[in-house]
């Protein structure tokens, strides 16, 4: 069972209750010299990443791998364009000199 941390509203004495997750809030707890008015405490929780890929930094190295790659598909896309036009220009030659030679 999880331990809840309580703090009395009046005296600022605080308190650890073993409580079960289902239980309700308590509001009152009996001391010593009076019942004291409590309110729950809430904590910051400690947790550590640990390993990789879990910070800015970490993903923005794996961007930087793949950006080379990503280069050198554009250069090969670049490429393949330029063969593109240079096809079409050909075809359109041959188009030219049939058209002269029928006329």
């Amino acid at each position: 069972m999880p331990l809840y941390e309580y703090k009395c509203v009046e005296c600022d004495e605080r308190f650890e209750v073993e409580q079960s997750m289902k239980a309700a809030t308590l509001k009152t707890i009996k001391g010593e010299d009076h019942t004291h008015k409590v309110k729950k405490v809430f904590s910051p929780v400690g947790i550590a990443f640990k390993g990789s890929g879990f910070y800015k930094n970490d993903s923005a190295s794996s961007k930087k791998k793949s950006s080379p790659s990503s280069s050198s598909s554009e250069s090969s896309t670049s490429s393949s364009s330029s063969d593109k036009k240079s096809d079409t220009k050909k075809s359109s030659e041959k188009k030219s000199d049939t058209k002269a030679a029928s006329s």
